[in-house]
């Protein structure tokens, strides 16, 4: 055992590395060797240590289970050209979940504690990155409360922890999105802009129903007129028309993704002209008709980015063709190309696990 700060490091006698094949990599079906672990107890943090991989035992009455105080975050580490491990805005997300943990009034994490735990397990777990330019080390970072207790209130011990699976590209083909003008994802006020377990709860219903009915995912609609699109079931979402490239305003009901906000920059600074505002379906619809919208794409951590064939609304369907896309194209590049240092990253977004 050895001891960073007060992160004390236990490795496993033998890694599972071997076993794992590479070349075909389920998402999030295959874990490393090591977790980081964090309690919360008498109003403090503490504990922080990474361990051998292995089982939580929790107790019925745990309080997240009945009540739903879970939050989390995405990230990746990727493989420099050099071998170095590298991190994508990392600071981004240890700002994002505290966002979330606020919402849900859980207590925040230290920022020095997240650079800390989420820098040492990537250079544990260097050798599980995958060298494959757009494949990674999923990172996934969350906090549940731990009271044992049947009652709704706020517990008062919580654990965050870190585990990484080894991952290949989120979505393998084209998706084709059900615009649900039925089933909403969240309104304002509610929790839609923080990554909270329940708003993933919720979208399974529509997202089964819709997957019955030949779409990959959904494309939600807003809560009072059930006319402006917020964002899709796994991803932000962006319309291109001709120059200008339009992604739906953050209002407080659609999560602030770091992939979107890296690429509103990168649009930017390509010459690309960017609105931020409300679209509505049948503006979406009347332009796909028109020949005017020439390219749809999802945007997130998971995906970076993916391609939209089609967007299905009221029994109609608005084709694109993906056979003209440029833009969609170019970010995801640029996205992959600033991960493996392969291209410069004039913002300073990535940073080097040394």
């Amino acid at each position: 055992m050895v001891e960073t700060s007060t992160l004390k490091i236990t490795t496993v006698e033998k890694s599972a590395l071997d076993t794992v094949d590479f070349n075909n990599l389920a998402f999030g079906k295959t874990f490393t060797d090591h977790m980081y672990v964090a309690d919360y107890k008498d109003g403090k943090w503490q504990s922080h240590r990474i361990e051998p991989f292995k089982n939580f035992q929790v107790h019925p009455a745990n309080i997240a289970w009945h009540y739903g105080q879970a939050i989390f975050e995405g990230m990746k580490a990727t493989r420099h050209q050099d071998g170095t491990p590298m991190l994508f805005r990392p600071e981004m997300h240890s700002d994002r979940i505290n966002k979330s943990a606020e919402r849900l009034a859980m207590p925040h994490f230290p920022k020095e504690s997240f650079m800390e735990a989420v820098t040492e397990i990537v250079r544990l777990e260097k050798e599980w990155i995958p060298k494959e330019e757009g494949s990674a080390l999923y990172i996934r970072p969350y906090m549940i409360a731990m009271d044992e207790f049947i009652g709704v209130q706020i517990s008062h011990t919580y654990k965050f922890i870190i585990f990484c699976c080894p991952v290949g590209p989120y979505y393998s083909k084209p998706l084709k999105l059900k615009a649900d003008d039925q089933y909403i994802r969240a309104a304002v006020g509610g929790t839609g802009e923080a990554k909270a377990a329940g708003n993933y709860a919720g979208s399974l219903l529509p997202t089964q129903l819709a997957k019955k009915e030949g779409f990959d995912q959904i494309m939600w609609l807003d809560a009072n007129e059930r006319q402006y699109i917020q964002e899709v079931g796994t991803m932000n979402i962006f319309f291109v028309f001709g120059n200008t490239v339009v992604t739906p305003s953050t209002d407080g009901a659609i999560l602030k993704g770091i992939t979107r906000n890296s690429l509103v920059h990168i649009l930017k600074d390509k010459g690309y002209n960017v609105e931020e505002r409300p679209i509505s379906i049948k503006e979406v619809m009347a332009s796909a008709e028109s020949g005017e919208l020439t390219e749809v794409f999802g945007s997130g951590t998971a995906a970076v980015i993916a391609y939209v064939e089609g967007i299905g609304y009221k029994g109609a369907m608005a084709k694109l063709n993906l056979d003209t896309y440029k833009v969609a194209p170019m970010l995801k590049d640029t996205i992959n190309g600033m991960r493996s240092g392969r291209l410069e990253d004039i913002h300073n977004w990535t940073v080097k696990v040394s």
